[in-house]
């Protein structure tokens, strides 16, 4: 009878970390001036400061000054070199070129991390590619495995135009790197250093998963796909940004496993915040000790209140830090 209530436990354990969702509290509320293309898609607390990325600017970089609100965004250029190839599909690199024309952006940066040391990684979604920046400001493209795109598309990640890869996050060592797939279907896939590369050890694909599910009540809207649109590293553990459910979910850098969710369903869906559209619009994530921050990409949509520009959230942690025990 043990043996079958601890099996018992370990399957629904999942679930049951899923279904004890609190909420996180609000800390304070930034808007961002001097982001031109909007469009914030990546955080990362490097150095003494916090960084942005824009997927609207294949370019720049920016260093968020907090000293007076709103808070000023200030550019970081660099000299983009030219993209190696990824083994993605010439259709999808042609609708990328496409859509770039229209709207900016070839690179689509949608996730920004930082090591120990101060580097930078950008992840290009439209190349499947991750770019690092110094801290002195030159940019190389990392060399990948030929195979981390296929094995992707072999587990169904990777298939479909802006569905690509969404978010990064590296432990301070730059020793392991995590990218995450967006969504139909979302996943992860982990990288191991290898002197001057990243290979995958044991296969790519950490997990992969598909379905949808139901938004918070307040929407009352049909089920979503899951998806992801960013990940942070934090003491050992993953931490994924679940947009359409909003939640930040803690999980197992082994294995991608969830161990524990936090809704901020309160703060996105309060009436002054919410934005004409049926998505989650959370695109960024950066987890500390103290806390986590959230950034908003708004795609060039006001929200309810009127503001049109990036917009930050600060959370504190839950009581007990982010690895208490439901």
């Amino acid at each position: 009878m043990r043996r079958w209530m601890a099996a018992l436990g370990l399957v629904c354990a999942p679930w049951l970390a899923l279904a004890q969702v609190a909420e996180l509290q609000l800390i304070e509320e930034q808007v961002v001036d001097g982001m031109p293309a909007g469009n914030l898609s990546g955080l990362a607390w490097c150095g003494d400061a916090l960084w942005a990325v824009s997927d609207r600017e294949d370019d720049r970089l920016y260093r968020l000054d907090a000293s007076a609100s709103p808070w000023r965004a200030d550019a970081e250029p660099f000299e983009l070199p030219p993209v190696p190839d990824s083994g993605l599909p010439w259709g999808m690199r042609m609708r990328v070129l496409a859509s770039a024309a229209v709207r900016g952006g070839e690179m689509d940066f949608e996730g920004l991390t930082c090591d120990a040391l101060g580097n930078r990684y950008l992840v290009s979604e439209a190349h499947a590619g991750v770019l690092q920046v110094s801290p002195a400001g030159s940019a190389q493209w990392l060399t990948l495995p030929d195979s981390l795109v296929r094995q992707a598309r072999v587990s169904g990640m990777l298939l479909n135009f802006n569905a690509m890869l969404e978010g990064i996050a590296v432990d301070p060592q730059a020793a392991r790197l995590w990218l995450a797939a967006e969504r139909e279907r979302r996943g992860v896939l982990v990288l191991h250093r290898q002197q001057s590369s990243f290979q995958c050890t044991g296969g790519c694909v950490l997990f992969a998963e598909g379905g949808s599910e139901p938004p918070p009540q307040a929407l009352g809207a049909d089920p979503l796909p899951l998806g992801f649109t960013d990940l942070a590293y934090h003491e050992g553990a993953l931490y994924s940004l679940e947009p359409n459910a909003h939640r930040v979910c803690r999980r197992a850098a082994t294995t991608g496993d969830v161990e524990r969710c936090w809704s901020y369903a309160d703060t996105a869906l309060a009436e002054s915040r919410r934005y004409p559209s049926a998505f989650g619009n959370a695109e960024a994530l950066w987890v500390d000790a103290e806390g986590a921050w959230i950034g908003v990409d708004n795609n060039g949509q006001a929200r309810a209140d009127g503001e049109r520009r990036p917009v930050i959230w600060r959370f504190a942690a839950p009581a007990g830090g982010w690895g208490a025990r439901p």
